[in-house]
């Protein structure tokens, strides 16, 4: 079975002389893979989609369809969290630049980016409150004020928590996108 949102590194790593290696850039895509904390997340929390699916079975077997029904929703909700969990990060294409959260997309076309740089910063560990020193690969609107720059990437978050090879490859990619697009 297929699984694109694999395919981006190495596309990345088989293209080294070539600065945006897809050949289809109107796609949005993301330039990395999904780290070992968000993928193992998923799966948690598809394995409890697998429990709730399985308690469905058996109280629709008891005769409660209601109940069932209840079971049933609430797995689809548990596997649609999952699959939210997995698509967030940052996607590019030649539209501009997508930065998918789990409850919220926001779209960036290149026109309006002055500017997409890696700064050293305090970040946020995790997503979690707790605030580390790292990296982060930020955004900077060309309507916006500089001090309001948009952290895209970091060293700390749930894909590049000790990557830091993939955070710098994963980094350098969307720089180049912003270099080629943002310009033109």
């Amino acid at each position: 079975m297929p699984l694109p949102f694999l395919t981006a590194d190495r596309a990345f790593d088989e293209a080294t002389d070539v600065a945006l290696p897809f050949d289809d850039r109107d796609r949005w895509r993301r330039p990395y893979r999904p780290g070992p904390w968000r993928v193992g997340a998923a799966a948690l929390i598809l394995l409890l989609a697998s429990y709730v699916l399985f308690a469905a079975v058996i109280i629709a077997a008891t005769g409660t369809l209601g109940g069932a029904g209840a079971c049933l929703c609430a797995a689809v909700v548990v596997i649609a969290c999952a699959l939210r969990l997995l698509r967030m990060g940052v996607w590019v294409s030649a539209h501009g630049l997508r930065r998918v959260g789990f409850l919220r997309t926001s779209t960036v076309r290149w026109e309006q980016v002055a500017v997409v740089r890696t700064v050293q910063q305090p970040v946020r560990w995790l997503g979690l409150p707790r605030t580390v020193q790292g990296q982060a690969l930020i955004l900077v609107r060309r309507d916006r004020a500089a001090d309001a720059a948009i952290p895209l990437l970091t060293t700390h978050n749930a894909d590049f928590l000790a990557r830091m090879e993939a955070f710098d490859r994963a980094a350098d990619c969307v720089e180049v996108w912003a270099e080629e697009y943002a310009r033109s």
